[in-house]
């Protein structure tokens, strides 16, 4: 979406496919970070975003084995914001679904489900896709796979996939809010249980983590034990967690972290999760996706304007500017994948705080450095890319 009204500001003409008929869609990346309000402000447009409903924070902490600790504090960022925005997912589209609509080069066609590329010997030259009303074949002079870690685009290119592993899936619920709740507190960690809590106003957003591939084990045992290891991993939780009454109303994410080893070929290219697959770990993947938006679209631009499809090396130039973003925030997600999260699966005893969390909680200033990564990431980008819509300034008259 971000990548498609950016284009169209420029004045190249887009279409955006969107498989269901409305972006609503629960237990999605909430999160909002510095990097991406710096170019909703470079835009002109932040004013306007942060009107929508949403909360805000600028420090992060977790509950430790029984401890708190401030782990992440975002204050000092040289950016316009210097907080993450939580706002649900479907708001934030609709914004940018809104602000393309103002463009005449922009047409979003929702019940759009991409399924197919058209090929011309090895020139990508269009997508199929089937709609409310059938099959429809879109010529285009770039196809870009923007459909998520189970891209079917990226799987119809015949791109080669390096999963990278992750020891845990995500289960995703609704529990409600109590005004006397702790505040921040956005992990509680104790042995063999984490739980993420992101705030939605009258009620958290909730994410346990499990081990891979043990759902099934799970709901086995029945939705009491969820409740139970729930309520004994967030104490003040336990009054409300007997809500959580079925399985109906706990979504499972099936995490992954992968990367594409080549992200393009000629007329086509993949961003997002369709490249990188990154895990929940920081809540960074949309915000690393709007990166590789934006990268694209300053590269991109000028050959889509003269009416060319972008050459292999200007495709190759996008993914040389994003992989190493890509793959350092990848290294940091398994190691802490590898470091905390796995033995926290296996029952390691979690008596207290880590050596790294009590130095974050003693020393506000290392707080900066994982505020530093999650918030801008490693290599922010910039909006390069023109309006040509924007009203002309009027010229002062000659004395």
């Amino acid at each position: 979406m971000m990548l498609g009204v950016l284009l169209a500001r420029a004045g190249i003409e887009v279409i955006v496919l969107e498989k269901y008929r409305d972006f609503f869609r629960d237990f999605r990346g909430d999160t909002v970070h510095p990097s991406t309000l710096q170019l909703l402000y470079e835009l002109g447009w932040l004013d306007d975003f942060l009107a929508l409903p949403h909360d805000e924070f600028q420090t992060a902490s977790a509950n430790i084995g029984g401890r708190p600790v401030k782990v992440a504090d975002l204050s000092h960022l040289r950016t316009q914001c210097k907080f993450v925005a939580l706002m649900p997912q479907w708001d934030f589209l609709n914004f940018l679904a809104e602000r393309g609509r103002r463009y005449p080069t922009f047409r979003l066609l929702m019940q759009a489900q991409g399924n197919d590329i058209v090929l011309n010997q090895d020139r990508v030259t269009g997508a199929r896709a089937q709609t409310s009303n059938g099959g429809v074949t879109i010529e285009a002079a770039l196809v870009v796979g923007a459909d998520g870690r189970h891209s079917t685009i990226r799987s119809r290119a015949g791109f080669v996939v390096n999963d990278l592993g992750a020891p845990m899936d995500i289960l995703w619920m609704r529990i409600a809010k109590n005004p006397n709740d702790p505040k921040r507190q956005l992990g509680w960690v104790r042995t063999g249980h984490m739980v993420i809590l992101l705030d939605r106003g009258d009620y958290w957003q909730c994410a346990y983590l499990i081990p891979k591939g043990s759902f099934a084990q799970l709901k086995a045992e029945g939705i009491e034990a969820l409740q139970r290891e729930i309520a004994a991993t967030v104490p003040p939780l336990a009054d409300r967690v007997g809500a959580l009454d079925d399985w109906s109303k706990v979504a499972m994410l099936d995490v992954r972290v992968d990367r594409l080893e080549r992200w393009h070929r000629p007329g086509l290219i993949c961003i997002g999760d369709a490249a990188h697959a990154m895990s929940p770990i920081g809540g960074i993947g949309i915000n690393l996706a709007i990166q590789d938006a934006v990268a694209a679209a300053n590269i991109l631009v000028e050959p889509l304007r003269a009416g060319a499809s972008p050459s292999e090396a200007d495709l190759q130039r996008v993914q040389d500017r994003r992989m190493f973003a890509t793959k350092v925030t990848q290294a940091f997600q398994t190691f802490v994948q590898d470091r905390a999260i796995a033995p926290l699966m296996s029952g390691v005893p979690v008596e207290e705080p880590p050596l790294v969390a009590r130095l974050f909680d003693q020393f506000p200033l290392l707080r900066r450095l994982p505020a530093r990564l999650i918030g801008l990431g490693v290599r922010p980008e910039h909006v390069r890319t023109p309006d040509v819509y924007a009203p002309t300034a009027p010229r002062s008259s000659p004395r």
